[in-house]
């Protein structure tokens, strides 16, 4: 019987002093829709794919699991992710509330449904508003500065001091924000600078990044302020914020009220709902997981919202459907800190448990618009080919999709390593750039991470066939 059962989230950021929806946060600060209808894919079971080879050749399985997966269904599940709840920082009250609407849906789905809580590091972070109604609205949440100023609130006009040296300040910021260029190996000498000419903030803007890649927010560190931290707030924004940001106030003023907060003695957790199979308790398992936390302001459409509701559709999909195997769905929390969730799950599972593991098929990524990003990747962490990938790559020859499909390619930096790595067989399915799978979508770990900017429904549905029929022939 399904075990779990909460009140329902609330999207509320995780600072209690803002009311700000979580929505405005993410979309009025740069320039996206809150809500985009997206192309749907408009194909039947047995029409040529969009970049297939061929027509599909399925087997009666495939076709069960075919007929139903839906892109579109699996959408309104990211628009609560990543829009209603935004960025999910590992054991921050935002993360909770992203496990509960998971553990909620797969519950309502029939699964025997818990929460895994473990332990996570202490996360410091900020929000960036102007004034509501004023033409340069926004709310952004941004990385804060361990060791300055925090839980405390400031407000000031913004002055842009380029690099932060003495020469670049006006006559007078006393009381001001100012803008400076992040150099790391300068970054306590800048924060004195401001400090000393009476800033009331630090916001931090960071190098752009080596195209396509654009930065991330970050919380900047100042480790000679350790032991005595500065006492105005200094935050760390992402590139696509810098920006908007030196465009604001070379057309006029800004004001800005930066908020920072310290979120302490966190717990994160991974959510896990399986349906025991026929075998029973001790029969064997197959996995279909994802991670759902994402970095610092990210509201994490494709990274890793996409994974996060694949799972939650496939979950619908298979409920009823008969199999052999016990069917589990795994979702982690703080995969964005190196791993944790599944880290912890692996090192709890007893021999015997990981004995009982046919394949763990990991989801990464699987939904981005971005138009390079045409080759679907099987990564694993050995570069040996396993259960998981033997299972997609059958099934996207029959689906006539192999030529998008990548030979077994070795990566780890996702949760399929920490099954791995204890000799579980598991892969990590993503859509990347044609090169290489270190090549990324400009969007990724930046606050661009949005369904309007990069969800691909059509790109969405073909890993949804492709997940769907190999776990589905797994389990059977």
């Amino acid at each position: 019987m399904p075990s779990y059962s909460v009140k329902p989230a609330t999207p509320a950021t995780d600072s209690s002093r803002s009311t700000v929806s979580r929505r405005r946060m993410l979309t009025v600060a740069l320039g996206g829709a809150a809500t985009v209808a997206l192309p749907a894919p408009a194909w039947a079971a047995t029409d040529e794919r969009p970049g297939a080879q061929r027509p599909p050749t399925l087997t009666p399985d495939d076709r069960t699991v075919v007929a139903q997966v839906s892109a579109e269904r699996a959408l309104s599940h990211l628009r609560v992710l990543s829009e209603d709840i935004g960025p999910r920082i590992g054991g921050t009250a935002s993360e909770r509330r992203a496990a509960d609407y998971i553990a909620r849906t797969l519950d309502h789905l029939g699964y025997d449904t818990r929460l895994q809580p473990f332990a996570v590091a202490d996360k410091f972070l900020a929000q960036l508003s102007s004034p509501a109604g004023l033409p340069t609205d926004l709310c952004w949440q941004a990385g804060a500065s361990a060791h300055a100023a925090l839980d405390t609130t400031v407000s000031g006009d913004v002055v842009d001091v380029g690099a932060g040296a003495p020469e670049n300040y006006p006559a007078d910021v006393t009381g001001r924000i100012v803008l400076i260029d992040y150099v790391s190996s300068r970054r306590e000498q800048l924060v004195a600078t401001a400090q000393a000419r009476g800033a009331a903030a630090v916001v931090f803007l960071p190098a752009d990044a080596v195209a396509p890649r654009r930065a991330a927010a970050f919380s900047p560190t100042l480790p000679g302020s350790a032991n005595s931290p500065a006492p105005i707030p200094v935050v760390g924004v992402a590139q696509a914020q810098k920006h908007r940001l030196r465009d604001l106030v070379a057309t006029g003023r800004l004001t800005l009220t930066i908020a920072t907060t310290a979120h302490r003695d966190l717990t994160s957790h991974n959510v896990i709902a399986e349906r025991v199979g026929p075998s029973g308790a001790g029969g064997p398992v197959v996995m279909v997981s994802a991670h759902y936390d994402t970095v610092i302001g990210a509201p994490g459409a494709n990274d890793d919202g996409s994974g996060t509701v694949l799972c939650l559709e496939l979950a619908r999909v298979l409920r009823a459907i008969p199999v052999n195997a016990t069917l589990r769905f795994a979702l982690w929390g703080s995969e964005e800190q190196g791993l944790l969730g599944s880290r912890h799950h692996v090192a709890e599972l007893p021999q015997a448990e990981r004995d009982r593991f046919l394949a763990v098929y990991q989801n990464d990524m699987v939904a981005t618009s971005w138009d390079p990003a045409t080759r679907y990747w099987l990564l694993s962490f050995t570069g040996q080919s396993n259960r998981a990938t033997d299972e997609v790559a059958a099934a996207a020859v029959r689906l006539g999709y192999d030529p998008r499909v990548s030979p077994v390619t070795q990566r780890g930096s996702s949760d399929h390593q920490s099954f791995q790595q204890v000799g579980i067989a598991s892969a990590n399915f993503s859509w990347r750039g044609e090169e290489t799978p270190a090549l990324l979508e400009p969007p990724y770990h930046t606050p661009e991470d949005t369904i309007a900017k990069n969800i691909s429904l059509e790109r969405l549905q073909v890993s949804l066939e492709l997940i769907g029929c190999a776990a589905y022939a797994t389990a059977r």
